[in-house]
C-alpha cells in the first residue's frame, strides 16, 4: 500500500502498464530508491527525470533486469556524490587555462 488509504501502488503500475502499452518486469523497489536517492542529494525535481532517464536507459537495454540494476547503481552513486554548490555548478565548464589567460590580460 502506499501513503494514500485504499491506493494500491500494484494496481497503480498494472494499469499505467495496460493504459501505456507496456509489458516489463518492474522492480518498483530499485526504482523508488533511486529516485529518492535523486531528490535527497540532487534536488527533488530531479527524482523523476532521474527515474525516466533510468527508464530510457533500461529501454536502450532491452529491459535486461542485470543491466537496470548496473544503470540504477550508476545513478544512485552519482546522486550520492552530488554535493555541487550552486558556484560549481555555474562554473563547472570553466577551461582554467582560458581562464589564466583571462587573468593575465586583466592584470
Amino acid at each position: 500500500m502506499s501513503d494514500r488509504e485504499g491506493v494500491n501502488l500494484h494496481d497503480w503500475i498494472d494499469e499505467l502498464c495496460d493504459a501505456l502499452d507496456v509489458e516489463v518486469d518492474l522492480d518498483e523497489a530499485l526504482i523508488r530508491d533511486v529516485a529518492r536517492d535523486a531528490a535527497t542529494y540532487v534536488d527533488l525535481s530531479a527524482s523523476p527525470l532521474t527515474a525516466f532517464l533510468l527508464g530510457y536507459a533500461a529501454a536502450a537495454s532491452n529491459g535486461d533486469p542485470d543491466e537496470m540494476e548496473r544503470l540504477a547503481a550508476i545513478a544512485m552513486g552519482l546522486a550520492q556524490r552530488w554535493d555541487k554548490t550552486p558556484t560549481d555548478l555555474a562554473h563547472e565548464d570553466d577551461d582554467p587555462e582560458i581562464e589564466e589567460e583571462l587573468e593575465s590580460v586583466d592584470a
